[in-house]
């Protein structure tokens, strides 16, 4: 197992590379880039000297563009100076290169807008979006465990009909129409208003009672997570069930029915065991597509401040420390969670051996 885990660490660093080669070349060929942003920023401000005062940051790499349209107007030391502070008087290989090799050591840059380092965005926005891929994640297992167990009991009965059914349809409905709906529904739209419209908190939190902060805490994060977790919420309803009804058909349980055990002492005394494996080893990686995949969308629409609203925003505004940054971060995270799934793997069940498997 040592050898394994060894290669796998081993293949993240190719990996990684690939990931950051593809999307910065990709970044060469985006129009709009950063100069462009600040110049345009600008043109509609009127005055060159307070836009370049907060914005030159030293970085490590990003995209740029040749030419500038709308800087026919600015002195051409300025369009070099800008180029300086943002790093593209080099070519983009040596900004590749520079950049990774920064990465390497863990040094991400600052923002080319907001004047604070990328790590420290990170882990201000981290706290978010963790929180809301962790209470999906718990409240999916907790509610779908069950929910599959009992369809796999009842296996072909109309309460297994009815239910695949709502489950299909809510996993049909995408995740940002389904966000919008709740907004629309409870959140001041057209019909209720009983929940908070955007944030994880309400004005003045910190002076409310401990009762009160977690009860305005559970009161904004209410329709946000409901809106995460359909998804997952319907894929992890079935593998439960179908996890289940694999094992209940395997001979083991047939030895223990003819030996005259309860169905109950059968379910949970022998098949539970076995059908949670993959269930519970599956745990790392849901997380993380809740995390990652629910996060963009869920915080944009319901505006918490999160990593996934970040990299949003960081996109649209050509903050290329920003976007790479957390690329190679979500990138990291990403492939060691993918080790950390195998590990649960071996854990819950010690006959896989990973090394027997062909490489």
């Amino acid at each position: 197992m040592g050898a394994y885990i060894l290669r796998r660490l081993l293949l993240i660093v190719p990996t990684l590379f690939g990931i950051m080669l593809i999307n910065f070349a990709l970044v060469q060929f985006v129009p709009g880039g950063p100069i462009e942003q600040v110049i345009a920023q600008i043109e509609q401000s009127g005055s060159a000297t307070d836009r370049i005062s907060g914005g030159g940051a030293e970085v490590s790499g990003g995209g740029g563009d040749s030419e500038y349209i709308g800087a026919r107007g600015l002195p051409p030391d300025f369009i070099e100076d800008l180029e300086r502070q943002f790093g593209f008087d080099k070519p983009a290989w040596e900004r590749f290169a520079i950049m990774l090799w920064n990465y390497i050591q863990f040094d991400f840059g600052e923002s080319y807008f907001r004047s604070i380092s990328v790590v420290d965005l990170v882990l201000e926005k981290l706290p978010v979006s963790i929180t809301l891929g962790l209470w999906s994640t718990l409240i999916a297992y907790l509610v779908s465990i069950p929910l599959g167990i009992r369809k796999a009991v009842r296996d072909g009965s109309r309460f297994d009909t009815w239910t695949s059914g709502l489950i299909i349809a809510a996993y049909a409905i995408p995740g940002f129409l389904f966000a919008i709906m709740l907004l629309v529904l409870f959140a001041g739209g057209s019909y209720f208003q009983w929940f908070p419209l955007r944030g994880l908190t309400s004005d003045g939190w910190e002076n409310f009672t401990l009762w009160g902060k977690i009860t305005d805490y559970l009161w904004h994060i209410a329709l946000p997570v409901t809106a995460a977790t359909i998804g997952a919420f319907a894929t992890l309803t079935l593998l439960t069930k179908n996890s289940f009804l694999d094992e209940i058909k395997k001979q083991y349980v047939v030895t223990a029915r003819a030996k005259g055990l309860s169905e109950s002492r059968v379910l949970y005394g022998h098949v539970f065991r076995n059908a949670m494996l993959i269930i519970i080893a599956g745990f790392p990686g849901l997380f993380l597509s809740v995390l990652f995949g629910a996060s963009l969308i869920i915080e944009v629409v319901f505006s918490l401040d999160g990593l996934g609203r970040l990299g949003f925003e960081s996109v649209l505004n050509r903050d290329y420390p920003v976007v790479f940054g957390t690329l190679y971060f979500f990138g990291l995270i990403g492939l060691l969670i993918g080790i950390l799934s195998d590990l649960m793997y071996v854990w819950v069940d010690p006959r896989i051996d990973f090394e027997t498997r062909e490489t």
